[in-house]
């Protein structure tokens, strides 16, 4: 694993600061292989030190010299890896949670008066005559309802579409292609997956999605804007598998 790779690296730079914390004399750089060890040292820490703040020295200095004579190891050598991963993991899920939460903040403030306007829409629209409502929020009217079977989370599914915004705007649509789409029912925007395991093969359904079911403050480009209410007419054609 190439974290645990570098993380050596660093046990060895981290070794020789503590040395040199402790009184023991700089070694000088009198050959070759002298200034490639160094150079190796110093680039690691620089990568560290600009990457890595929570860095313990003392524990890092203390398993690395544990492995070195195989005494008093804390953490089983077989779990190590599992150790690092599932930290740089965490670290990981939390950078993109603050990353999500910053980017949502400023699409509320730029496109704050879409996602009113889209609240406004979707309150309208649910008291409209043949809309049902599900607990997640979705809106959809059943246009035609099939006979086949239903799909679930582990099947693929053949489908026609055609998606609007709520002024009409088209931004997607199989139908004026002229070729259905095949994908799977969890490959797509949460209202889609939600709204497929409601029908039967044949159904042909309009779903009004919340932007909380499609793709909320994310930017799309094109045509749809960040919390937009997504409209598809869809026919499910068939189960593929």
């Amino acid at each position: 694993m190439k974290t645990i790779k570098v993380l050596s690296l660093v046990a060895v730079t981290a070794l020789m600061a503590s040395c040199n914390n402790t009184g023991v004399t700089k070694k000088p750089i009198k050959t070759e292989l002298d200034s490639v060890s160094y150079a190796i040292g110093l680039d690691v820490a620089r990568n560290v030190k600009a990457s890595f703040t929570e860095f313990d020295n003392d524990l890092f200095i203390q398993g690395f010299k544990n492995a070195i004579d195989s005494t008093d190891i804390l953490i089983e050598p077989a779990d190590a890896q599992k150790v690092v991963q599932a930290y740089f993991m965490k670290k990981q899920q939390a950078d993109m949670a603050k990353q999500q939460e910053a980017a949502a903040k400023k699409a509320e403030a730029e496109f704050g008066e879409n996602k009113i306007a889209g609240e406004k829409f979707l309150e309208e629209n649910k008291s409209k005559e043949g809309v049902h409502v599900t607990d997640s929020g979705l809106q959809y009217i059943i246009e035609k309802e099939g006979t086949g079977e239903k799909p679930t989370t582990a099947s693929q599914v053949k489908v026609h579409y055609h998606g609007t915004l709520t002024d009409g705007t088209v931004f997607d649509s199989s139908v004026d292609r002229g070729t259905p789409a095949t994908f799977g029912v969890t490959q797509v925007i949460p209202g889609w997956t939600e709204g497929l395991q409601l029908m039967s093969v044949g159904s042909k359904y309009k779903f009004f999605i919340p932007q909380e079911l499609g793709y909320g403050a994310t930017p799309r480009g094109g045509k749809i804007k960040p919390f937009d209410v997504l409209v598809f007419d869809v026919e499910l054609l068939d189960i593929v598998k």
